[in-house]
């Protein structure tokens, strides 16, 4: 086996752990939690010089403030989230949590994963549908395609969502659909060159 793709795979795992460790970090920044609906407010605290305990929005991102706030002002600050969020149509809060996301701007990360899955049970109906065919248990090439792509996706998906399980699973998948394709386009080619071959030799005059 060539060292190429095991190179690949240990560098995309690092890499996944990568850019999951900096948000997961950032998150473990926050003394306290807080959750409005589907919102998570993240809130550090602070000792100021005379004793008083006062707080910082750190998250989400559109909250973030660098005001600090005593208890009463964070009760008021909580009370106002949680009009906002009340305010909205109930079908709004209840698909937001059934998504898991706090805004509709971050359903295109949603929208990724589910593309994702949705490639991921293609290229098992396809390889179900073709083998049935053949009766023959049969892995075609759309297979590995539908594979890398829906690897890809989930890996971004999971990604967003911190969710380290799902990133290891597919950095080294990503890696082996990738690597299959290749196989298959080299295979191809040698089939190309072979047949070219043989036609020339056809056509080339006999030596008596």
């Amino acid at each position: 086996m060539k060292p190429g793709p095991i190179i690949a795979m240990i560098a995309l795992v690092f890499l996944g752990m990568w850019l999951v460790l900096q948000p997961a970090l950032s998150r473990s920044e926050s003394d306290l939690k807080v959750s409005v609906g589907a919102i998570e407010i993240m809130l550090e605290r602070t000792q100021t010089d005379d004793g008083q305990l006062h707080y910082q929005v750190v998250g989400p991102a559109n909250l973030r403030s660098e005001q600090l706030l005593d208890p009463i002002e964070l009760d008021a600050f909580i009370a106002e989230q949680v009009e906002h969020w009340n305010q909205r149509p109930a079908l709004e809060r209840h698909l937001l949590g059934f998504f898991n996301i706090t805004t509709w701007g971050t359903f295109g990360w949603v929208m990724i994963g589910l593309v994702g899955q949705g490639a991921f049970f293609g290229r098992m109906f396809v390889q179900w549908i073709i083998s049935e065919r053949s009766r023959i248990s049969t892995v075609p090439e759309i297979f590995w395609w539908f594979s890398f792509i829906g690897g890809l996706c989930l890996f971004t998906y999971f990604v967003w969502r911190v969710d380290i399980v799902g990133v290891l699973g597919q950095s080294t998948g990503i890696v082996i659909y990738a690597r299959n394709l290749r196989l298959i386009h080299k295979e191809k080619k040698r089939c190309a060159c072979d047949a070219q071959s043989a036609i020339e030799n056809e056509s080339a005059p006999a030596v008596t």
